[in-house]
């Protein structure tokens, strides 16, 4: 397991359930909703000290690979 799958962790006791960074309750889905919104990274890590910059950058390569293998179909 590759160091970026760790970085999101969803348990049922936290959020329901919802994935979030590890070792916070800053669903991964916040992260999104900032880009796509047109706010920086850095904006993003300024209203959620408890994500780190790797974090968010991990998050964010972790989307880009499973955009990657849904785009070729792979499972």
């Amino acid at each position: 397991m590759s160091s970026k799958q760790r970085v999101v962790h969803s348990h049922p006791e936290v959020l329901g359930g919802t994935p979030v960074f590890i070792g916070t309750r800053v669903p991964i889905k916040t992260l999104l909703d900032y880009l796509e919104a047109g706010d920086s990274l850095d904006e993003f890590l300024d209203h959620f000290p408890s994500v780190s910059s790797k974090q968010a950058i991990e998050a964010l390569e972790l989307a880009k690979e499973i955009a990657n293998l849904q785009k070729y179909d792979i499972k």
